[in-house]
């Protein structure tokens, strides 16, 4: 493995009964909050009530925004920004999932800085402030809650980038998996999908020696492999809700990681096609990821074959490596057309019309991917592969 140092900042307040912890956590801060969620789940399921009253009842002054997207934009990011320096907010408070902590994270950075949030996106700037930032989490999914990335979508330019910084990092986070309970059933697919998409961005690596840190990996596949269908049929089961919670928290915190790069080149294909079609992340991923794995397994037909024996129990007896490589990647397909996901880009209406300037956006930077490096050709094989 490589050397490396780990540090996450963010106290994590888990289970049942944790979001009386705003009590003593928002005080810490100060009393100007800026209280951010999205298109109303929140008050649905009476969690906005249940913030709001413990926000009146520690006297914070509170501004809110509301509506953030499912691919969050920068127009709302740069609303956020404009409410906190215009009402001198203090902390920022993510109420929501995934999408809502990257637009807080994006906001508390934002309010720092005298340029546009987006500099930070397009690598011309890196932070050097922000606010304060907490989070109560509804959404297993994009682990968000414990680390410091974040993904904007520009809807004028068509782009969505990821972005990161040590500042992000939420101060504090609260989950609880009652909070998680109303998610309807294909948000909770799209975030079985992404939890599972970050292991393996992980998983994929050319690291030697990481044993403890691939096994940490498969053990969290399994439990999603095992969980995800008892929770599919049983959505309001707080004990799977539980499971999966954690597992999305661990999926991306550091601790998988450490020691190694990941690849990330399937978020990067996906962020393309999202910012384009603006599909739900999990379902781009869906599609795309078993069709990344059959374009670079050639690079190492080896972790192929351990991810098909570890993650899928694929019988390797009279086979060949390949052989079972292509097997694991086939019941990864299976498992995930099984607890419903999307597996074409035909499912979402998308056709060839615009892979070339999606293909044109994923290599903006240059060529990519720390497993298996792709150029514009290699995603345009993968998009075809896709349709």
């Amino acid at each position: 493995m490589d050397r490396f140092q780990f540090h996450n900042p963010t106290k994590l307040i888990f289970g049942k009964d944790q979001l009386k912890a705003l009590k003593q956590e928002i005080p810490r801060y100060g009393s100007k909050v800026l209280l951010v969620y999205g298109g109303g789940s929140i008050k649905r399921s009476g969690l906005y009530e249940k913030v709001t009253a413990i926000l009146k009842e520690i006297g914070a002054e509170v501004t809110e925004l509301a509506g953030v997207e499912p691919n969050p934009r920068l127009s709302t990011v740069h609303r956020g920004v404009d409410l906190c320096k215009a009402n001198g907010i203090q902390l920022v408070l993510a109420v929501g999932g995934g999408s809502v902590l990257d637009c807080a994270k994006a906001i508390a950075v934002g309010a720092k800085y005298d340029g546009d949030m987006w500099d930070f996106a397009e690598r011309k700037a890196a932070p050097k402030d922000a606010l304060p930032l907490g989070t109560v989490l509804t959404m297993a999914a994009t682990g968000s809650e414990m680390n410091g990335s974040s993904v904007i979508s520009n809807e004028e330019t068509k782009e969505k980038l990821g972005w990161g910084s040590k500042l992000a990092y939420p101060a504090f986070s609260i989950l609880e998996p009652e909070n998680t309970v109303s998610l309807p059933k294909d948000q909770t697919v799209y975030g079985l999908v992404d939890i599972m998409s970050h292991v393996f961005e992980h998983y994929f690596h050319k690291e030697t020696n990481t044993l403890v840190q691939d096994g940490f990996c498969e053990t969290v596949l399994r439990t999603v492999i095992e969980t995800a269908p008892k929770l599919i049929a049983d959505l309001e089961n707080t004990e799977y809700r539980e499971t999966i919670l954690y597992c999305g928290t661990m999926a991306l915190n550091g601790v998988l990681n450490m020691g190694l790069s990941g690849d990330w080149a399937t978020h990067n294909i996906e962020h393309a096609v999202s910012a384009v079609y603006d599909i739900p992340h999990g379902g781009g991923l869906a599609i795309l990821f078993p069709n990344w794995m059959k374009h670079v397994m050639h690079h190492d037909v080896a972790r192929f074959k351990r991810m098909a024996i570890n993650v899928f129990d694929v019988n390797p007896e009279g086979k060949s490596d390949r052989e079972i490589a292509e097997e694991g990647v086939k019941a990864l397909r299976s498992f995930w057309n099984s607890i419903g996901a999307p597996s074409r880009l035909a499912d979402y209406k998308i056709d060839d019309s615009s892979l070339e300037f999606m293909a044109d956006k994923a290599v903006r930077f240059g060529s990519f991917g720390n497993f298996a490096q792709l150029d514009k050709q290699d995603v345009l094989n993968i998009y075809r592969n896709s349709l």
